[in-house]
């Protein structure tokens, strides 16, 4: 009904503003900013960032005198043999020693937090009274999410290589194939199994994003979120129960290792991001469809 057609008795109707492309990068800006401002971030990426260089220490105090550590092949952990060798093996190292809990903890309560937090804190209903919507809202704590994931990641992988250029000699490494590869290929492949780390998380980021629109208690979202996280690592330890092991989100974590053969062997690494695009998928509709659904009082 056009404002000439409006009788005179009768009230215009309200506008309604449509939100605009450049509303919702402001709020995932917001979002962004919001996040990585929080001590409680800042603290687990410090947390993260100590970690290579508890290991370089300690690997560099165990073979001062000419000693060798850790074991042999080349699956997650046993990176560690390489690192007196050349210090760009305590990259992966410390990939693999975060990637089983610190890393994917860190992000649980990022993501368990997304939410939850809002609402336990009152900001909630607020954030819903801009033209964002419930749908771009949700997206942006995603999508923030996601981007924790990679920061954090790559804090584990520039402490790690900072660590091992100042403890270790760096140079041409051997890959677990037997076959050397120059250090810029090194640095390429490191950069590589960085991003396929925090691609393995997104998986779990969906899950305690759905946890977080359940609640509105953000320590319970995270507690929830870290206590999944917990629980599937046992069970994907358990041999009794190798059927249901290959769906847990966390099976192929480890599979990056085969980025550092020669040549790759890509079937664990294709079903990893197979495996967390279908986490995602479910886990990121199924909260969308609760938040969407939710009576908002906080």
């Amino acid at each position: 009904m056009s404002r000439a057609e409006v009788s005179p008795g009768q009230a215009a109707p309200a506008a309604v503003r449509a939100p605009r492309p450049l509303w919702t990068f402001g709020l995932l800006r917001s979002e962004l900013v919001t996040t990585f401002r929080r001590w409680r971030t800042l603290a687990l990426l410090g947390v993260l960032a100590g970690v290579p260089v508890l290991v370089g220490v300690a690997v560099r105090i165990e073979t001062r005198g000419g000693s060798s550590v850790g074991r042999g092949g080349g699956e997650g952990p046993a990176f560690i043999a390489q690192v007196t060798n050349n210090g760009l093996f305590l990259v992966f190292t410390a990939l693999a020693a975060t990637l089983p809990f610190f890393l994917p903890m860190a992000v649980g309560v990022i993501a368990g937090d997304a939410v939850a937090g809002e609402a336990n804190a009152g900001t909630l209903r607020y954030l819903l009274v801009a033209p964002a919507g419930r749908t771009r809202l949700l997206l942006a704590k995603y999508a923030t999410t996601m981007a924790f994931c990679l920061v954090a990641t790559l804090v584990v992988a520039v402490s790690a290589l900072v660590v091992g250029a100042l403890l270790f000699p760096l140079g041409d490494l051997t890959t677990i194939s037997g076959t050397r590869i120059s250090f810029a290929d090194g640095l390429g492949r490191a950069l590589l199994i960085a991003l396929v780390v925090a691609a393995s998380l997104i998986g779990l980021a969906a899950l305690g994003l759905f946890v977080s629109t359940l609640t509105n208690s953000g320590i319970a979202a995270m507690a929830t979120t870290v206590g999944l996280l917990i629980t599937v690592q046992i069970l994907d330890q358990i041999p009794q129960l190798h059927a249901i092991q290959p769906y847990l989100f966390s099976h192929y974590w480890l599979s990056f290792a085969d980025l550092m053969r020669e040549p790759v062997y890509w079937d664990g690494l294709v079903k990893n991001l197979e495996l967390q695009a279908l986490y995602a998928a479910v886990f990121g509709s199924t909260a969308w469809t609760r938040f969407t659904a939710k009576d908002i009082t906080a």
